[in-house]
């Protein structure tokens, strides 16, 4: 399969739909996702109100993060919407409509492999306008006690992750991805949540997890995986972590040239380091490539991404 180097800007051929259960609500929700314009972003459309909702993927919209990442906007929410933003990321899309009929959406597998096949299934297709792209000249670093995100100027997305829980069956895991859709589609995508067994009674008394099964999340107990088929990698567990971070850089709305290295973060921390990165203004620059031309990429690595049908829309 030849992947491309993605410079211009990519959108859905056609709509798709799919249903499914939201891992926190528990409430059944259809999907439908859509084609959209160059420059609109991601935007969801919440069809279960009287008055449709818009609310558009931004930094400035995430209003929760407590076990997922929540955007809203006018008192309107859509939840868990990392697994999504980081199939969108990993095959170039960067305009599309999703319509849902809930407050959530809906969790598959719990990896984002679901989400690739839907969007292969539509097709993707290449738009006129170019992709911007967010190129990092100086170091940023956001730390929380033990927890800490430092990204680096470097020529290509790179991202390396580290984890340490105190579990027999995880410990301490370390995984690094030289992004490309390709390494993502194979390494990441397929990676899924994960929950403690002892944990289970406790999130559902408090109105998560109300969608949680072994059919979409790794569940542990104190010494083994419960799930009857056993573990997708190894250290899926660090892979999953790496998948929610996309998801949630994605928020931002431009593919990151840059290093980051990351020691035991999740959805807070995540939208923390983006808005500190947003802030600082010295440290980053908007990049804009017309042509894939030598010397044009001032020695960057561009993502390279899936294949499209080459139809201009």
């Amino acid at each position: 399969m030849e992947f491309i180097v993605g410079i211009k800007q990519r959108t859905v051929r056609d709509s798709i739909s799919c249903t499914g259960i939201g891992l926190h609500s528990g409430k059944k929700v259809q999907m439908t996702i859509k084609p959209s314009p160059p420059d609109s972003g991601i935007q969801f459309i919440r069809t279960d109100l009287n008055v449709p909702q818009v609310v558009k993927a931004h930094f400035e919209n995430v209003i929760d993060t407590n076990l997922s990442t929540t955007l809203g906007s006018n008192g309107v929410r859509v939840s868990t919407v990392e697994h999504l933003m980081a199939a969108f990321f990993g095959v170039g899309i960067d305009n599309a409509l999703v319509e849902i009929n809930g407050p959530e959406i809906p969790i598959m597998d719990g990896s984002a492999a679901p989400f690739i096949f839907l969007l292969k299934s539509a097709g993707i297709r290449e738009q006129r306008k170019s992709k911007q792209f967010i190129v990092i000249k100086k170091p940023v670093r956001i730390q929380d006690g033990n927890r800490s995100i430092s990204i680096r100027p470097s020529r290509e997305l790179k991202i390396s992750f580290s984890i340490d829980f105190p579990h027999p069956l995880i410990k301490d895991q370390h995984f690094e991805l030289n992004f490309s859709g390709d390494t993502f589609i194979r390494e990441i995508s397929r990676a899924r949540t994960f929950g403690f067994l002892k944990d289970m009674k406790t999130l559902r008394d408090a109105g998560l997890a109300q969608g949680g099964s072994l059919d979409n999340a790794i569940v542990i107990d104190d010494f083994r995986i419960l799930n009857e088929d056993g573990l997708r990698y190894k250290d899926e567990f660090v892979r999953h972590k790496i998948l929610d971070f996309i998801g949630d850089l994605a928020i931002i709305g431009a593919p990151v040239i840059g290093h980051f290295i990351i020691e035991r973060s999740g959805h807070s921390l995540n939208q923390a380091l983006l808005k500190k990165l947003v802030a600082n203004k010295g440290h980053w620059k908007r990049v804009v490539l017309e042509k894939q031309e030598k010397g044009q990429t001032e020695d960057l690595k561009i993502p390279v991404f899936s294949p499209l049908e080459h139809v201009p829309a």
